[in-house]
């Protein structure tokens, strides 16, 4: 019998991907990337903003996440809960570079953001350029 896994993606606002019969899942860890095949090791680990893979019935899905948590439990449970997450085919990629054009024009014009405001359109630019380099990759 061939094990596999059941992964969880959520967000606070939705259910991203929710499926049993997944052969493995990559995640972009804050130590790197980790694929998470059957029978793994329980783990928690922090993700960051990155193209997250996984291979169902032989076929490759990616999907734009931000930061988050990933949780292996035993059973070969496989949960993500990140901040943000989207199918590459449901991305917009013109959206998203509109989103990003306007994010790095507002760092521009601002001569003095305060670092916060700094840091926030700098985490803006990239959640938007993960958005479009996923979605150009895996989209449609």
């Amino acid at each position: 019998m061939n094990k596999s896994l059941e992964i969880k993606i959520l967000t606070p606002e939705k259910v991203v991907y929710d499926a049993t019969g997944v052969s493995e899942i990559s995640i972009p860890t804050e130590a790197g990337e980790v694929t998470i095949l059957p029978d793994h090791i329980p783990l928690i680990a922090p993700i960051k903003v990155g193209e997250a893979r996984f291979v169902k019935d032989g076929v490759t899905f990616g999907l734009a996440i931000s930061q988050g948590v990933l949780e292996i439990r035993e059973n070969n449970l496989v949960v993500v809960l990140t901040e943000r997450g989207e199918m590459a085919h449901e991305i917009d990629v013109a959206r998203a570079e509109d989103a990003y054009k306007r994010a790095k024009e507002v760092m521009k014009m601002e001569k003095n953001i305060l670092d916060v405001d700094y840091a926030r359109f700098e985490g803006m630019m990239e959640k938007e350029l993960n958005r479009i380099n996923v979605g150009k990759k895996w989209g449609k």
